[in-house]
């Protein structure tokens, strides 16, 4: 079985590693396939506007060194570690009240999308360009944090455009995702370094970008919660065995 995350910042955003610095994280430590997912923010809003200002989001101008790195970095992935490195990024729709704010990873796409789109068009233009779209952390994460609700109340009607919907994002499992019939994916939603220890999706599918998004849609998958007490501190040097502590 091959232990991944699709949900993963880096400094391209408001990650705390480089894209180099993230195969070594996850490279090392065995994952088999990963995806680096930088916000993506609106440009016509108060919060996409000061994230744009403090250089926290990708842009059209970063857009295509974001995926020349990302390219030649899985390209090493593949070659040192066999691990599958993914392209996406995180749509992102930030409003000062959570009932409003919804973010959207997507997965595979190669084209920048603007985020100033309505939420089913991004999803179409998701489709079109044959991605994978995410609802990510849509009910509570349990942090004392800004909160986005806004896809999980439409959920009834965004069903059917979304291939999965994240069960969970960091140590936390939704219960109310986990019981909603409704297609599932645990992520890590990492920022920092130790934020590595949380819940993961488990394929056991070939490893590679079509199998994988066959096996998500398919829900042919397992959880199981990832544990590394290490990953804060100094990276290691050679590949770690995996440690994970519990599954569902």
């Amino acid at each position: 079985m091959m232990l991944c995350d699709f949900h993963i910042h880096s400094t391209y955003s408001d990650g705390k590693l480089s894209v180099p610095q993230l195969i070594d994280l996850y490279g090392q430590r065995g994952f088999g396939a990963i995806a680096i997912t930088d916000h993506l923010c609106e440009e016509n809003s108060l919060l996409g506007t000061a994230a744009h200002w403090l250089g926290r989001t990708l842009t059209q101008h970063t857009f295509p060194e974001y995926l020349q790195t990302i390219h030649r970095e899985a390209a090493r992935a593949w070659k040192q570690y066999k691990m599958v490195v993914l392209p996406g990024y995180e749509l992102t729709k930030n409003s000062v009240f959570n009932q409003r704010s919804a973010h959207i990873l997507s997965l595979g796409v190669e084209k920048f999308i603007s985020a100033d789109f309505d939420i089913y068009t991004l999803l179409g233009k998701i489709r079109e360009n044959q991605g994978l779209s995410i609802a990510a952390h849509p009910v509570s994460t349990g942090d004392f944090e800004p909160q986005t609700y806004f896809l999980w109340s439409q959920r009834h009607d965004l069903a059917k455009h979304f291939d999965a919907w994240e069960v969970a994002s960091g140590s936390v499992l939704f219960d109310a995702v986990l019981t909603s019939g409704l297609p599932m994916i645990a992520n890590s939603d990492l920022h920092h370094p130790r934020q590595i220890s949380s819940w993961k999706t488990l394929l056991g599918c070939a490893p590679t970008r079509d199998a994988i998004f066959k096996a998500i849609r398919a829900q042919d998958l397992e959880f199981t919660y990832y544990n590394d007490p290490f990953a804060a501190g100094v990276p290691v040097l050679e590949k770690m065995p995996l440690m994970p502590t519990g599954s569902y």
